[in-house]
């Protein structure tokens, strides 16, 4: 859908630079920003790389096992069918915590794998209360280690590089505890299935 989006605003704004003579300025704005682009892409990779290979070593210290440890009694009471059943609670533990280290990459696979053992032994298609609390928390979860924002700086050519960090704190926070007390009251409203 996006991109059927995207190729309609091209196309339109192709047609638009073609009547009113601006088509020169189509062409150096592609290549422009395909330049640029790539340079941008190119300074990130080195910084991804870097805390890719910072969360590893977290994993494998065993950093995030204590993590999981210490989020289990407050995911309790957030994902209260799970853990009580004990189904996906080990998948939850571990996607949240990857969320909290900012390890989008690894998040989404557990999330997926969470959501599995969640409807496992269930007949209705529909999503249960746990299940939208989990994409509740996996597009708004607190991030401790913005990862992905520090390589974009960095790639960029920032200067203070990490001033963003407390802000994406204060942010993200606020997005989570949002997001858990309205799904918490939908959910009341509406049930779960």
């Amino acid at each position: 859908m996006i991109g059927k989006c995207f190729g309609i605003i091209c196309i339109i704004s192709i047609l638009f630079a073609i009547f009113s003579g601006n088509i020169e300025a189509i062409n150096d704005g592609i290549i422009r920003g395909a330049s640029k682009s790539v340079t941008t892409i190119i300074s990130m990779l080195g910084m991804m790389a870097f805390w890719q290979g910072v969360m590893a070593v977290f994993e494998k210290s065993g950093i995030i096992s204590l993590l999981a440890k210490v989020l289990k009694p407050i995911l309790k009471f957030v994902f209260p069918r799970a853990f009580r059943e004990s189904k996906g609670d080990n998948e939850i533990t571990a996607c949240v915590s990857a969320n909290l280290l900012g390890i989008a990459n690894a998040s989404t696979p557990l999330a997926l794998s969470a959501i599995e053992r969640l409807n496992e032994g269930r007949e209705s298609d529909k999503a249960t209360n746990d299940m939208i609390m989990l994409a509740v928390l996996g597009s708004s979860s607190f991030c401790l280690i913005p990862t992905t924002i520090i390589a974009i700086r960095a790639g960029l050519g920032a200067v203070v590089i990490y001033e963003l960090i407390i802000p994406v704190w204060i942010v993200s926070g606020t997005c989570m505890l949002v997001g858990i007390f309205l799904s918490r009251i939908i959910g009341k409203i509406c049930g779960d299935t």
